[in-house]
């Protein structure tokens, strides 16, 4: 069937009873089956935050009585209108251009105030960007711990900036504790996450456990940061997932993550982070690594796989804009699905 007849394209947000019929799609067209769809915990996680007599958190394109391209999106906030990622977009063949047009009205379907992604493939980037979106590479930083040996990491280039700060951490092990302590978000920042999303994220992440700190500034909690450490190859790696405070802040910050890292055992901490000043995580210890660094610092540690990852993203409004590796679907297991 030519373009000419095939019919207009229908964009509208899913209803709870096509859950299946958008998994029987992403089947059809991801080309494999996806774990954040077929992992009932993940879907529901991610998709279904409310329950199943709640919105279905996809996106749809109909053309012809059919499916030409599905996204589904994850909510930072329970505002009106919300901030939003994009977790996945597919398209049929079938339907050539469904899923850029479909994701160029995703403002607009979902009244959102902020859209981005975290996680996009670089080859599609001029795409993105042609659709009126922001783009660029996540930066990758680390600060190694010194230490003769290093099991995890390949270091040729043993940089360790001196790090200081008086920013001081309290441990929130509870949800009760992160909403009991006083701390409001910043709305300002983009996305913005409130409690209701950083409690579910946090504490009841079906598959991941993560250490929540408050950042105690004149005796009450105003940013939070999250870490989690990994034990792997009989040593650690504390990886900083999320930070909710002002960008440049960050750099009071160097003596507490120290002492993190010497509490687990890391032989490095690292933070893949979008719109952080380089100059405060060069202040808190951190190296900024490049795409050709003689250094690497795995991403992927259950098992350790010895190369450096790259990510990239893209946002709708870069003004304030902050992205971190928790941020929409990422920082989860590789879990397979059969």
């Amino acid at each position: 069937m030519s373009a000419r007849e095939r019919g207009a394209l229908t964009l509208r947000l899913a209803r709870p009873d096509e859950a299946q019929r958008v998994i029987a799609f992403l089947d059809e067209h991801w080309g494999e089956k996806h774990p954040l769809v077929h992992i009932p915990e993940l879907f529901e996680f991610y998709y279904w935050p409310f329950g199943p007599d709640g919105p279905l958190q996809f996106a749809v394109a109909e053309q012809d009585g059919r499916l030409a391209a599905v996204a589904g999106y994850i909510r930072a906030n329970r505002l009106d209108p919300p901030d939003i990622w994009i977790s996945i977009l597919s398209a049929a063949k079938y339907a050539t251009g469904s899923g850029l047009e479909l994701l160029a009205a995703m403002r607009c379907l979902t009244h959102a105030r902020q859209v981005a992604c975290n996680n996009i493939r670089p080859k599609v980037m001029p795409l993105y960007a042609f659709a009126g979106f922001t783009t660029g590479r996540v930066a990758h930083y680390y600060r190694l711990a010194d230490r003769a040996v290093y099991r995890i990491a390949r270091v040729a280039d043993k940089n360790i900036p001196p790090a200081a700060g008086s920013a001081v951490l309290r441990r929130l092990p509870a949800e009760t504790d992160l909403l009991s302590c006083g701390y409001t978000p910043n709305e300002a920042h983009r996305p913005y996450k409130d409690l209701w999303y950083l409690a579910r994220r946090y504490y009841r992440y079906p598959f991941q456990k993560y250490d929540v700190w408050g950042i105690v500034e004149n005796g009450a909690v105003g940013a939070l940061l999250v870490t989690r450490c990994i034990p792997v190859n009989e040593t650690a790696v504390l990886r900083v997932v999320d930070y909710t405070g002002a960008p440049a802040a960050f750099a009071a910050l160097g003596t507490a993550i120290g002492r993190l890292m010497a509490e687990c055992g890391a032989e490095y901490a690292d933070c893949y982070c979008a719109g952080m000043p380089k100059a405060a995580m060069a202040a808190a210890g951190f190296c900024a690594r490049s795409e050709a660094d003689a250094n690497i610092i795995p991403n992927y540690l259950t098992p350790p796989l010895y190369e450096n990852t790259e990510y990239y993203y893209f946002t709708w409004d870069p003004e304030n804009f902050t992205l971190f590796k928790a941020d929409g679907d990422q920082d989860r297991p590789n879990l397979s699905v059969e």
